[in-house]
């Protein structure tokens, strides 16, 4: 058998995240080892409570969490509780965790993680599921982990819709200058961008069924916890499943086969009434217009997801809380 793959979280917990958060603490064939805080779908405070309450959960106090940046760079920030419930984890009234977060900032502990891995000839993936405010003071400040750095597969933007707006994705809306300085700094470095945006992320669903058997199984774990986590998108939405979120972007992790990327030229619009943060996807392929735009092409390729395999991500999100719950 293979050996795990080092993976950190970047994360504002958020419901979609802690099913995250879960997959990747559980699934034996990655490695956690560490996950970061942001603000964005709740405030700092209430991510990193969320984030140490879902580790704990999964039997995961091991896993280092850090409080990073409370605030995009220069937007005012938005939260997304008109989504994720009041405290931001579906207002399930889950225990908390006895543990407090590191006293490093996130942008510390990733350098630190980061930095160990290339010493060990080691790199590790990085996945952002959240606004990507730390990630880009990270790749700015220390630019040499690079060197520990597989890839960053980020769930946010997307090729075709929005969601925050008509045009953008919360994650990359609620900062988009970070957004632009991740792309960026990505070329600068030669570190590999992979793009888990709206085109694929309402795709892996589980159904209100399913969750419900998942409760089943284990009702005061991670089983449990991410069951009621579909259950209350399935209420709130009043729909028959809900999404598995950024997980999917976890899932692309491990089986990297189900998600189809293009390499792809993309922008992030920093200025327009309508179309602030907008991941402007290039999928041009005549000359002409290409040589006839005053904007030019933009230099960074980014592989963008543009079809998942739902149904294989939602089944090894769904076995992985399974299994977990055999184990208890």
């Amino acid at each position: 058998m293979s050996a795990a793959r080092p993976i950190v979280l970047d994360v504002d917990t958020g419901v979609d995240d802690a099913c995250a958060i879960l997959l990747a603490a559980l699934h034996p064939g990655l490695d956690l080892r560490a996950v970061t805080c942001v603000g964005g779908n709740a405030p700092l405070p209430q991510v990193v409570s969320n984030t140490l309450a879902v580790l704990h959960t999964a039997g995961r106090d091991d896993v280092p969490v850090a409080a990073g940046a409370d605030r995009p760079l220069l937007a005012e920030p938005h939260d997304a509780r008109h989504v994720h419930g009041d405290d931001g984890m579906g207002d399930l009234g889950w225990p908390r965790s006895p543990r407090a977060p590191e006293t490093r900032h996130a942008v510390e502990l990733l350098r630190d993680v980061l930095r160990a891995a290339a010493r060990a000839g080691e790199r590790v993936t990085v996945v952002p599921l959240a606004p990507l405010t730390n990630i880009a003071l990270l790749l700015r400040t220390y630019p040499d982990v690079a060197a520990g750095i597989a890839e960053i597969c980020f769930m946010g933007g997307a090729a075709h819709v929005g969601n925050a707006t008509a045009s953008a994705e919360f994650n990359v809306f609620h900062d988009p200058e970070s957004a632009a300085v991740v792309i960026d700094a990505c070329t600068d470095l030669d570190v590999a961008l992979r793009m888990y945006g709206l085109d694929v992320f309402y795709s892996p669903v589980v159904t209100r069924t399913e969750a419900e058997e998942l409760v089943a199984l284990d009702p005061t774990g991670p089983a449990g916890l991410g069951g009621r986590l579909i259950a209350f998108q399935c209420e709130r939405f009043g729909a028959d499943g809900g999404t598995i979120g950024d997980a999917g972007a976890v899932c692309a992790v491990i089986d990297p086969q189900g998600l189809r990327t293009e390499p792809l030229p993309v922008r992030v619009e920093l200025g327009g009434s309508w179309s602030r943060g907008r991941t402007v996807v290039d999928r041009r392929d005549w000359t002409g217009d290409l040589a006839h735009d005053p904007h030019g092409q933009a230099l960074t390729r980014v592989d963008v997801g543009l079809d998942v395999d739902a149904e294989g991500y939602a089944r090894l999100w769904r076995e992985t809380l399974a299994s977990a719950a055999g184990r208890r």
